[in-house]
């Protein structure tokens, strides 16, 4: 059994979480429960980041102090997990007191290395993005972009980490590790990067600027810097289980991959004498209705309320189908139904109630053995193998988005063997060779169900342990023996109806 530690990227606790979170919460998951599937023991992590200066002023703001406001967003967080049937192995908050003791100890460990040192800074400061800037930063008319919100130039002592002189090995590390970052053209972004030479990072804050953060353990009269403070919660998680680290994947959106992910990270931990994360999976952004997702706006989706209304599986659904990991998409409403009436509704829940329904009229409820092997029966069964092997691929792959293309073509292709077979007419005819098409008929397309739902289990968990419920069947221990094409449904009782996804009623809108 292969160790496999996947992580997302921790939450910033200034605001209620967003589609863009649920996206990434349900990306993990899916790569936990498939890797889980494929028989690896898998570590999943998420969790929260409450330190920083927006949250004090949050808190201020409203009157109440830093670690109550965190305790009431970072539950919110917490709830969307549960929400959206999230895996996860745990969930760490980087108020916890195990996540401030080994923040300090790599703190200090740095710091008696000499690779930390104090100095005068000088410079420009982003309170929205809690960092200092270069001029190089800025747009070629000498504006700040938007990203930064208020820059205000600022003279302060501070302490630095060691970074530029690593900058080296980190160029010859991606070199060697050309996987490192997927996709891999991002690999390409974080090296044009460092082609510029890196400037040696400020780790701190004075507490006269900044109270909320994790003191320094060698000056009480500084707090850590965000980032320093936040990435390290990938390695608290496991310090206790040391078989998960390094992590195989730590999935964080294309925004916060340079320089927080794929530059200060790995560098911490080599200068600490840690063995860097395998890989990183970056992936992309969603807008809404083809505009940027923005709450003070309107154009918003409460994934949560969302999730509520037409189903948890139908949304894990379409966030996985909709985007090709790593690239941008867009969520509206109208693509959202397109989907969900076409490839759910009619597609899958068809097939079910087809299932169902003909297994009650033309055998008692119970599924018969096949006995014969047709022409028909082979051409599913051989697509059925195709699909299954291209599919598994896919999902090693990340292309998950193209894995469901590939599993409901075979839905599709299942719902026609129907019509070839047309068993409605078959269970007219008084043949005795029509009754024994009959019950070949109602148990391929069973076990042709019960076998493209499988493959669905990593995006749809509770929507497969519906189906396999209402075919009478509960799947075996082993993932990929319930694979293999064969008569595990005989004499099954099935349910009479399922309703899955039900008709979505007087839409016109996304829940705001």
């Amino acid at each position: 059994m292969k160790n496999f530690y996947i992580t997302t990227a921790i939450d910033y606790v200034n605001g209620s979480p967003h589609l863009g979170h649920a996206y990434e919460k349900v990306l993990t998951d899916v790569i936990a429960r498939f890797r889980r599937l494929m028989g690896d023991n898998v570590y999943f992590l998420t969790g929260v980041d409450e330190h920083g200066q927006k949250v004090q002023q949050s808190a201020k703001k409203r009157g109440i102090p830093p670690q109550q406001f965190c305790d009431e967003v970072s539950e919110e967080f917490r709830a969307l997990c549960k929400k959206l049937n999230i895996s996860n192995n745990d969930f760490i908050r980087t108020t916890e007191e195990r996540h401030k003791k080994v923040v300090c100890e790599l703190l200090q460990k740095l710091y008696d290395k000499g690779e930390i040192y104090k100095a005068e800074y000088k410079g420009f400061y982003s309170t929205r993005q809690e960092q200092f800037l270069q001029d190089k930063d800025r747009n070629p008319d000498g504006t700040w972009p938007e990203i930064f919100g208020e820059v205000t130039e600022i003279i302060e002592a501070n302490y630095f980490f060691k970074l530029q002189q690593y900058q080296t090995w980190l160029v010859d590390h991606l070199k060697a590790n050309e996987n490192f970052v997927f996709p891999r053209y991002r690999q390409k972004q974080v090296l044009e990067f460092l082609s510029e030479p890196l400037n040696d990072l400020c780790i701190s804050r004075p507490k006269s600027r900044l109270e909320w953060g994790i003191t320094l353990p060698f000056d009480e009269d500084f707090v850590t810097y965000v980032w320093f403070d936040a990435l390290v919660n990938y390695y608290t998680a496991v310090i206790d289980k040391p078989e998960f680290w390094p992590a195989d994947f730590h999935v964080i959106g294309k925004d916060i991959l340079v320089p927080p992910h794929a530059v200060y990270w790995p560098i911490m931990l080599k200068a600490a004498g840690i063995e860097p994360p395998k890989s990183l999976l970056a992936h992309g952004w969603w807008s809404i209705n083809g505009s940027k997702m923005s709450k003070s706006t309107g154009n918003f989706v409460d994934a949560a309320e969302f999730a509520d209304k037409y189903g948890v599986d139908a949304l894990r659904y379409f966030m996985i189908r909709e985007m090709s990991v790593g690239q941008d998409s867009d969520f509206s409403l109208a693509q959202f139904l397109a989907r969900y009436n076409a490839e759910l509704a009619n597609n899958l829940g068809n097939l079910v109630n087809r299932v169902l329904n003909m297994t009650t009229r033309f055998s008692a409820g119970v599924l018969p053995a096949p006995e014969v092997s047709e022409q028909p029966e082979q051409d599913l069964q051989a697509l059925w193998i195709k699909t299954r092997d291209e599919v598994i691929t896919l999902h090693e792959g990340f292309q998950f988005h193209s894995a469901l293309e590939r599993t409901f073509g075979f839905i599709t292709a299942t719902n026609a063997y129907i019509q070839t077979r047309a068993p409605w007419t078959l269970a007219k005819s008084t043949e005795a060779k029509d009754a024994v098409l009959l019950r070949t008929t109602l148990a391929t397309i069973a076990e042709a169900l019960r076998l493209g739902v499988t493959l669905l289990q990593a995006v749809m968990p509770g929507t497969t342990e519906k189906i396999q419920s209402v075919l009478g069947y509960t799947a075996g221990a082993v993932w990929k023996d319930e694979l293999e094409w064969g008569s595990r449904l005989t004499g099954s009782k099935v349910a009479e109806t399922a309703i899955l996804f039900p008709r979505p009623e007087g839409d016109k809108a996304a829940k705001k």
